[in-house]
């Protein structure tokens, strides 16, 4: 522990953020980190607690309190404070191969569980310090590619390059075995490239460190879809092991009249189009779904939702509305809720700061949802009818049913973001993998019932978040090597 006094004397300090007035007109990051003195200083606020929550991933009252990925976290804020950045660097990527990413997109799941956020109400700023350990990492060499010693002989076909199929890839290569990683799109980084804008993970980070896996000896095929474009059996018979990393892409729609109205789009083709379109082009093809001028309708209020508040704002939209089934969270934990739990409090997220400075007022209508799409002779939609909703005891279970109360709101775009039911099933169907009635592949410690095929990530256990993705990653890598060598040292 470096300064047991530290969590007294310092106060939690974080990057600054630009004002939601600045950061609208452009699509950049837009967090300012901390100088590095300031950031070691944050580091001595870790106490080193005899129980280490923060880096646990203990399932507690069904949701996971800590790291997942059981990051060293004690050790290397020890470290940053001390200012042995390249030490506190090798100590992260002994567990996490991709901070860069978890650093900029986790919700941080370490800090909910933080002793210093029990006993003080401010946690150690967890992840902004793991950033700034990456990034000193790249800046100064110590992140760089390691090609394996040698190779096993044995070759891994992995579908699909999220961010469990580049981490199984990632561990699977190092062992020896030669990787070739298949993608359906024309960049690699599946979720991270198009399911997340560009503010909050910036693409340059994503080929940063896709250049080093290359010099590492992993092969990338992009613009491939395995089960139409290659099949199934081409693959079964080129590779020793082939690992289905293809995530939850299946998303849920709304049943209400009016839903073919021109107009609506699921969430992840607005985000996917838009980021594209900036990608190629800046935005000059015309290529992306825009809401430029229009009154956005957004359905779901979780973080997907929140990126398309964000990015309608940024394409100029004129108004956005933001529906959540569930009643609004309480601002601080409620009785049940107890630390190292973790929080279920309002939070609001960078989408919704930027609605309430460009529009006054926060976005998000909690319990309803849409009754009816309104269209116009066109087929256009142009607004649609909300249902208040309330929690009721149905037949032995709690439910958000509706209350009777409806109102109508005009809207020009509606975007789906609802959540997603599993995996896109041709994939599995292609390969003869069982599914779960819940639409993911069924498994048993990751293989699938058919030999040599297994899976990882959300396509196995259902939409979840990217820290979830690469220890499914790290996971699922030991269980193909152990297949492929009769033993395993990863």
């Amino acid at each position: 522990m470096g300064k047991p006094t530290g969590f007294m004397e310092i106060t939690r300090q974080t990057s600054l953020e630009l004002p939601p007035e600045e950061r609208i007109q452009n699509f950049n990051e837009f967090h300012i980190p901390l100088h590095q003195d300031e950031q070691q200083a944050q580091g001595a606020r870790c106490m080193d607690c005899g129980v280490p929550f923060c880096q646990s991933g203990m399932m507690i009252g069904g949701m996971a309190s800590g790291c997942p990925l059981n990051n060293l976290i004690p050790e290397w804020n020890d470290l940053v404070y001390r200012g042995q950045w390249a030490l506190a660097a090798k100590r992260l990527i002994a567990t996490n191969r991709y901070p860069e990413f978890t650093s900029r997109v986790c919700p941080a799941l370490c800090e909910a569980a933080c002793t210093c956020g029990m006993t003080t109400g401010s946690p150690v700023t967890v992840k902004e310090n793991e950033r700034a350990v990456v990034e000193y990492g790249y800046e100064h060499g110590v992140i760089h590619a390691v090609p394996p010693p040698s190779r096993t002989g044995k070759r891994v076909a992995v579908v699909g390059t999220g961010p469990s199929g580049l981490s199984v890839a990632d561990l699977l290569n190092k062992r020896g075995h030669k990787v070739t990683m298949y993608e359906r799109a024309d960049r690699v980084g599946g979720l991270l490239m198009y399911g997340i804008p560009n503010m909050k993970l910036e693409k340059w980070v994503i080929d940063r460190r896709v250049d080093i896996l290359k010099e590492e000896g992993i092969d990338f095929v992009t613009g491939v879809d395995v089960g139409r474009d290659i099949s199934a059996d081409e693959l079964t018979q080129q590779y020793d092991a082939v690992v289905l990393c293809c995530g939850a892409k299946q998303p849920r729609d709304i049943n209400a009249p009016g839903r073919d109205a021109e107009g609506i789009y699921f969430a992840v083709d607005y985000l996917t189009s838009v980021t594209k379109s900036l990608l190629d082009s800046g935005f000059a093809d015309g290529k992306a779904i825009s809401a430029q001028g229009k009154k956005v309708l957004v359905i779901g209020g979780g973080d997907t939702g929140n990126d398309c508040v964000g990015t309608a704002i940024r394409q100029g939209c004129t108004g956005i509305t933001q529906l959540e089934m569930m009643p609004c969270p309480p601002t601080c934990r409620a009785p049940g809720n107890q630390w190292p739990e973790w929080p279920r409090v309002l939070k609001t997220d960078y989408g919704q700061q930027e609605a309430i400075a460009l529009f006054g007022s926060d976005p998000r209508l909690y319990q309803t949802t849409v009754k009816e799409f309104y269209k116009n002779e066109a087929g256009q939609v142009c607004g649609a009818l909300i249902a208040r909703l309330e929690s009721q005891v149905v037949d032995g279970r709690r439910m958000m049913v509706p209350t009777g109360e409806e109102f109508a709101i005009e809207c020009d775009l509606v975007l789906i973001a609802a959540g997603f039911t599993g995996c896109e099933p041709y994939v599995a169907e292609a390969f003869g993998v069982e599914l779960t009635p819940r639409g993911g592949v069924a498994d048993v410690k990751y293989a699938t019932n058919r030999p040599k095929v297994f899976v990882c990530g959300d396509m196995r256990r259902g939409q979840s978040l990217v820290v979830w993705a690469l220890r499914e990653g790290r996971d699922t890598a030991t269980v193909v090597d152990r297949s492929l060598m009769g033993y395993t040292n990863l």
